[in-house]
């Protein structure tokens, strides 16, 4: 219920700021020449750090270490697939329908959509079950089922069952700090965990 809140939140501000941004936008001399915004003198203003929306941030970070990399062997990267997995990865987080049954050791979760996040469902779900048995703290089991995934994490700790339950859906298929590196991984053309 806290994730719903916090999401909903997180969209109305968002709304609010993308309508402000396009409003100033709009009032601004029609005929500005976007190429100079590069040229200003920003020696006295802090430095951005955040290149816009999430995808286009992650894939901007990635192309920035490949080409600081020497070694890169440009004939295996692979931007676009790294780029459905990141369509992916918003999908799931905005599309999913997902129902948490509280268990005694932890959380059967159902997770559903339309036929796409369905379809992304299936191909991240297990994948990243896979690195979440990698803590021996819980047992997790993923499987497909007729309108989605069905992920089981328990514990026979005691002191683990709230965690789980604190993480939820979302909270687990964030957890086990990999990405970065995962991503990094599929734009150098390697299958980092099967996905």
């Amino acid at each position: 219920m806290k994730l719903n809140v916090i999401l909903a939140a997180t969209a109305v501000l968002g709304g609010a700021a993308i309508a402000l941004a396009q409003t100033m936008h709009a009032n601004h001399d029609a005929g500005m020449d976007h190429a100079a915004h590069g040229k200003a003198n920003t020696a006295d203003r802090g430095v951005l750090t955040e290149p816009g929306q999430g995808a286009f941030a992650a894939l901007s970070e990635v192309v920035r270490v490949l080409e600081a990399d020497a070694d890169t062997d440009w004939s295996r990267v692979d931007l676009a697939g790294l780029r459905a997995h990141l369509v992916d990865m918003d999908r799931l987080v905005s599309d999913a329908v997902v129902t948490e049954t509280d268990l005694p050791d932890g959380l059967l979760i159902m997770a559903t959509g339309d036929l796409e996040t369905i379809a992304t469902l299936r191909r991240m779900v297990p994948a990243h079950a896979a690195q979440l048995v990698r803590d021996d703290r819980w047992t997790v089991d993923a499987a497909e089922v007729e309108n989605g995934v069905e992920l089981r994490v328990t514990s026979v700790d005691p002191g683990v069952v709230p965690r789980i339950k604190g993480l939820g859906f979302f909270g687990l298929m964030a957890s086990q700090d990999h990405h970065r590196e995962h991503h990094l991984m599929m734009a150098l053309g390697d299958d980092a965990h099967a996905h």
